[in-house]
């Protein structure tokens, strides 16, 4: 299993360049997981429904499913959060584990940087960062992919780390 990190603050345009790039790589015949890391809240159950009410009351696994996928929902409580280790071992086996938004997880990853945002490149301080996908220009010797190009990020990601 290959593991690509994409990186880069929110608004950079990471959510649209991966959803292209899995395209891609399901056309290519790849099996792809993702990992999406976030700092929010937030529940895929609705509050009422019968899963809902057995988390509410104390359940700490629910597994949902249907004719069409399946979930677990495993609640922290006050457990610690698992590592990014530790969640790469619950995923089933795959080609390809994309990872989303742990941005300063040590994997090989690109930042999405877009100048318009007004924030810091994270490519200076980390040395993880592989490429700098962007829509501009930045000042930096790592290579630099054009953001609007995703066929020529996924024919780099094929040639560095897939």
């Amino acid at each position: 299993m290959k593991i690509v990190g994409f990186a880069g603050w929110s608004g950079s345009g990471k959510t649209t360049l991966i959803e292209q790039l899995i395209a891609l790589m399901a056309a290519d015949g790849l099996r792809v997981a993702t990992i999406k890391h976030t700092h929010h809240d937030f529940d895929l159950d609705q509050e009422g429904k019968d899963s809902w009410r057995h988390r509410a009351a104390g359940a700490s696994e629910v597994l949902l499913a249907s004719d069409k996928r399946w979930a677990l929902l495993h609640e922290l409580r006050d457990a610690p959060v698992p590592d990014l280790n530790e969640l790469l071992a619950k995923l089933s086996p795959c080609d390809v584990v994309i990872i989303e938004g742990c941005k300063f997880a040590n994997v090989p990853k690109l930042e999405i940087y877009r100048e318009a945002l007004g924030k810091p490149g994270l490519y200076p301080n980390d040395d993880a960062i592989m490429a700098v996908v962007t829509d501009s220009v930045v000042s930096t010797d790592l290579p630099q992919l054009d953001l609007n190009q995703p066929a020529l990020v996924y024919a780099y990601l094929k040639a560095n780390v897939l």
